[in-house]
């Protein structure tokens, strides 16, 4: 029986993908001409190249090197391409990209996440960087859905909700805010993450 982990392709594929991702996001960042789509843009384009390199970092632990495609990605290619477009609108990206669509968190279907940890024999630092990673997506999809909707109220000349989506992007911003804080403060201070949460708040 091999000692190969059944979840190594999990692996693989995602951090391929989060890398793909950081590259065509990076790019469109060079393009936009608005600091409040750049910040956000930024914040995800972060995350997931540090996932990238995590989970090919999680498959060198296990003692697997990332293998990459042998062929070009042409969905890759394609994302590139629309993101370094000058003649194209932050807008048009968002619609061509598919990026409006990822906030699924007022669904009652799964996610394409839900299955990830049907595997049981994940073990546990690897399920703790999955179930980082998860979050991490998740909140993503929210930001990126705001800052579309945003710029789709804009272009349909709908100033009071592109107001409110404006400030429903800024309320996740400070919320991302204060979790790297508790997060911060629970890795400084050795403590849980109920004592770090009431100091935070405090």
């Amino acid at each position: 029986m091999s000692d190969k982990p059944s979840y190594l392709g999990l692996l693989n594929a995602v951090s391929l993908a989060e890398t793909a991702a950081h590259e065509y996001l990076e790019c469109w960042i060079a393009t936009t001409t608005r600091d409040d789509v750049r910040g956000i843009l930024q914040t995800v384009s972060a995350r997931e190249g540090e996932h990238g390199l995590a989970f090919a970092k999680r498959i060198n632990e296990l003692g697997y090197t990332l293998k990459k495609k042998d062929e070009p990605d042409p969905k890759a290619e394609k994302a590139m391409a629309l993101a370094g477009r000058t003649d194209l609108s932050d807008l048009e990206k968002f619609e061509r990209l598919g990026l409006g669509r990822l906030d699924t968190s007022g669904d009652d279907e799964p996610d394409v996440f839900a299955r990830f940890f049907d595997d049981k024999t994940i073990d546990i630092q690897t399920g703790a960087l999955l179930g980082r990673y998860i979050c991490e997506e998740r909140d993503s999809g929210r930001l990126l859905r705001a800052c579309y909707e945003q710029l789709k109220a804009e272009a349909n000349g709908d100033v009071a909700s592109a107001a409110s989506d404006r400030l429903v992007a800024l309320e996740a911003k400070v919320d991302q805010l204060c979790a790297a804080v508790e997060h911060l403060v629970a890795t400084t201070n050795g403590t849980n993450g109920a004592k770090s949460k009431k100091k935070v708040s405090a």
